[in-house]
């Protein structure tokens, strides 16, 4: 089934699901009714069901809307413990979310979803706990951008000519959580091929930012941003190049993991870069993001417990390099944000890259992100068995896209990076990058670099190619000004949401991390967020 829902919910069924399922939808679209007071209509369905007030999980007086509520706000953390605990049944779960999806499916989130297929994995998950079995991620619905691999769900990269691809394998990443008992709630819209940053896809449609329609929802991980902020699913998986997963975390105002390049597996998932690409994941909160790097890497269960307090810790920021092109309402959410984490005993404490930081790291990464995107994107359609090839993705792109990649990603084009060139930025320019950071963390004793994830709130559909920021004309390029420098270096980087500007709509804080850190970061994170940045 595609992102335009029917209203009904789509079920082959017997006699006793056909009455469940009305009974469902009685459940969700009317408005009047009331757990716990449902009078003779509900009582007759329930009594054809077979079901009971511990099937539905019911809170006594409590409203349907109120209650499908709490459902699609809980977090990653709070649903699998629900789930594992018997206290939430993951069909009610995915019948929640589902339900949302279908309220907010004009903000074009996700390109498909299978509702079967997602209530019978949440049936499965249901009888395997019951079962005694356990999994860190049971019965828990994900969100995953249409560039990865799902086996027996299609798969587009974005792309019309992918439009009825359905995979026999999946993505390293998918595979990972699956074992987990997660399940795979549809796949994200994104950026035609995750080349772009403002979420407009020609196939699919624009992805519209839930917190204002007009607006951009960042890219190219759109689609998962949009509906883990729309309240669709707790979490989403994307991938981030140059600021994939950060840039729309930060206009969506949610959280936004970027691992150590190389941490998590890539295998599965559409290229564009080698060297900069890395996949990773959308969540509500910190927590969420540690417990889905846990299961990805399979690395030991935090143990950190405290919060808030930061005292001992060190952290920089480097305004010559990250706020010399803001706005004024995020440029000043960051010093509200500095005074809060000073107030919250950690030390913060100015540094410089040196004049030449930004130019270096801007060229350096685009350089490779154009130069490697048609050897990438090649291997991977001939790896996988993809019914398709490089150039007719080509020729079906939309006309700008087409036209970038004419000049920039053909061996033909004008601004086609030469060999030389490209054996310099490998050797020469990405390695000084490096350099910089290692030597900046080692000389300051800072743990973690703070930054604005965007230098400005999300742009207006249609104007994201012109518009200002602190007065300057830009183009969405200069939406990843600040994520561009970590990527190029394969830095870990978290977005969190640090409160709304004038005009109502998020900023993100950026905290970036040595090489290999990933751990120590996501505490961090996780103490920062507890200081209840997000609410300034």
């Amino acid at each position: 089934m595609e992102s335009n829902f029917n209203p009904a919910i789509a079920r082959a069924a017997s006699p006793e699901e056909n009455t469940y399922c009305i009974m469902v939808i009685i459940l969700y679209y009317d408005r009047n009714l009331k757990i716990g007071a449902f009078g003779p209509r509900f009582d007759r369905f329930q009594a054809e069901a077979g079901l009971t007030r511990k099937h539905m999980n019911q809170e006594p007086g409590l409203r349907t809307t109120e209650k499908s509520e709490k459902l699609t706000a809980l977090s990653v953390v709070e649903a699998a413990r629900a789930i594992q605990g018997g206290s939430l049944s993951a069909e009610i779960y995915a019948e929640a979310l589902l339900a949302r999806a279908r309220e907010q499916s004009d903000i074009r989130s996700f390109i498909t979803i299978d509702e079967q297929a997602v209530l019978a994995a949440a049936r499965e998950a249901d009888k395997a706990r019951s079962a005694g079995a356990s999994g860190s991620l049971l019965g828990v619905p994900l969100g995953v951008k249409d560039s990865y691999l799902t086996s027996g769900l299609r798969t587009t990269l974005g792309v019309s000519n992918l439009k009825d691809f359905v995979p026999e394998h999946d993505a390293g990443v998918v595979s990972a959580v699956k074992e987990a008992g997660a399940l795979v709630f549809g796949k994200n819209n994104l950026v035609e091929m995750s080349y772009g940053l403002t979420g407009n896809n020609g196939p699919y449609g624009q992805v519209k930012n839930p917190r204002a329609l007009e607006r951009v929802s960042g890219g190219s991980s759109s689609g998962s941003a949009a509906a883990v902020a729309a309240g669709i699913v707790p979490a989403a998986f994307g991938g981030d190049t140059i600021g994939s997963i950060r840039v729309p975390a930060s206009l969506c105002g949610v959280v936004g993991f970027k691992p150590t390049t190389g941490r998590w597996p890539r295998n599965g998932v559409a290229p564009i870069s080698h060297v900069l690409d890395t996949t990773g994941v959308f969540a509500r909160t910190v927590e969420d993001c540690e417990l889905i790097d846990q299961v990805v890497t399979k690395a030991p269960a935090s143990t950190a417990s405290e919060k808030g307090n930061l005292k001992g810790v060190r952290f920089a920021y480097a305004p010559k390099q990250y706020l010399d092109l803001v706005e004024t309402d995020v440029e000043a959410r960051f010093y509200e944000v500095i005074r809060r984490l000073r107030d919250g005993g950690a030390e913060v404490f100015e540094i410089d890259f040196g004049d030449e930081f930004s130019a270096l790291a801007n060229m350096t990464t685009w350089n490779l992100f154009f130069r490697e995107t048609m050897e990438a994107i090649a291997g991977f359609l001939q790896d996988n068995s993809i019914p398709t090839s490089f150039d007719e993705i080509y020729r079906d792109l939309k006309p700008g896209l087409r036209e970038v990649w004419q000049q920039l990603v053909l061996p033909t084009g004008s601004k086609w990076l030469t060999p030389g060139a490209y054996h310099a930025a490998l050797t020469i320019d990405r390695p000084q990058i490096q350099r910089l950071f290692t030597e900046a963390f080692a000389t300051s004793g800072a743990e973690a670099l703070l930054l604005p994830t965007t230098p400005c709130t999300a742009p207006e559909i249609g104007k994201e190619n012109e518009f200002l920021i602190a007065g300057k004309e830009v183009t969405f390029a200069a939406l990843a000004k600040n994520t561009i420098p970590a990527s190029a270096a394969g830095l870990p980087g978290i977005s969190l949401p640090m409160g709304k500007a004038s005009n109502n709509l998020p900023i993100g804080l950026e905290i970036d991390a040595p090489t290999g850190s990933d751990r120590r970061l996501l505490t961090l994170a996780r103490r920062v967020e507890a200081l209840g940045i997000s609410s300034l």
